[in-house]
């Protein structure tokens, strides 16, 4: 069970607002979003599954998730009431994850990014507001490198420019206890990767989170175990992060307050790399942060699309703004302020 459909309350922060004009300011519960529809796709022999939810009237370019390596289409659909009144709302099982085909390790980030332009040509979508969190991350950059006209808009969450070296290691670590079955090992410690640790902040839902995380990865099913295990060899094979120009579209990174396995300073080091990104953190959240705090995440995501206001958020630092194409001013009363 995907994590956040096992969360049975989220509620926005005072003051948060509607991103809708004319929508209740009653916690985002307005029922189900738009019509929903689910397809069977094949790409080069391999078949997945995508999730689509119809907006009649939308204000922005339709919205394409890429999850975690944890996480499924499925793992969005609380998300879906605050997304769906702004734009088409999609969501996909690429191949190796979720419900889709099995795939083996030879096959790394570039074919997944060249699925998800196969998964757009299918539904005849042009152009997306790509949102892209951990893997999902790596493989939302190297979409946008590779197919820079089908991306309007660019959200990074939980990202970062490499791998980290104890995560890496630990990978190699876990590979021989899948073999051995030792999965309630691999569950706490995976857990504990995505959770920051006692003592590092307030972090909202920390333990209901956490021990949902454990049961997810404690209970999966056989073929979910090969899925993790092959996931795993992919992360070791193939480039994480490939230094190649990404198109100058309007873009966000953002890292829980308390993330302490893609830390705030590695976001700050992601958004540097793009032509003009602004940065932020969720507060009291750590990795977790999209089902943590899932209505004022969505919120932040129905913001960034609709291109509505991101400053004095109550549940967001204010933005700083980072990149290759930002500039310094000379010393002087604005010395060190971002221009653009």
């Amino acid at each position: 069970m995907p994590i956040d459909t096992a969360l049975a309350h989220d509620h926005e922060s005072p003051g948060a607002h509607p991103v809708i004009p004319g929508q209740a300011h009653d916690g985002g519960v307005r029922g189900a979003g738009g019509p929903v529809e689910e397809r069977d796709l094949v790409f080069a022999g391999f078949r997945y599954t995508c999730r689509v939810v119809r907006c009649d009237t939308p204000v922005t370019e339709p919205l394409l998730v890429l999850g975690g390596s944890s996480q499924d289409r499925n793992s969005w659909v609380r998300h879906e009431k605050w997304l769906s009144p702004v734009g088409q709302v999609i969501t996909v099982d690429l191949p190796g994850y979720g419900t889709a085909d099995f795939l083996p390790a030879a096959y790394g980030v570039d074919f997944l990014a060249a699925v998800v332009r196969h998964l757009l040509d299918e539904l005849g979508v042009p152009r997306v507001n790509l949102v892209a969190a951990c893997f999902g991350g790596a493989i939302g950059v190297r979409f946008a490198q590779h197919y820079p006209a089908m991306v309007a808009r660019l959200m990074l969450v939980g990202m970062t420019p490499r791998i980290p070296a104890d995560y890496a290691a630990a990978m190699e670590r876990w590979a021989v206890m899948i073999e051995r079955g030792e999965t309630g090992t691999i569950a706490r410690e995976l857990a504990e990767c995505f959770m920051s640790p006692p003592g590092t902040g307030v972090v909202r839902k920390h333990a209901a989170v956490s021990r949902l995380v454990y049961q997810q990865i404690a209970g999966q099913a056989p073929d979910e175990l090969a899925k993790s295990a092959e996931h795993n060899t992919r992360l070791m094979r193939h480039e994480w992060y490939r230094p190649e120009p990404v198109p100058a579209v309007p873009s966000l990174v953002v890292t829980g307050e308390h993330d302490t396995l893609t830390t705030p300073a590695m976001g700050r080091e992601v958004a540097a790399t793009l032509p003009e990104a602004r940065f932020l953190t969720i507060g009291e959240t750590d990795h977790l942060a999209p089902v943590e705090r899932i209505a004022d995440f969505a919120d932040l995501m129905a913001r960034f699309c609709a291109d509505r206001p991101l400053d004095a958020l109550p549940y967001a630092c204010r933005p700083e703004t980072l990149g290759t194409a930002v500039t310094v001013r000379p010393a002087g009363p604005t010395a060190g302020r971002a221009t653009y």
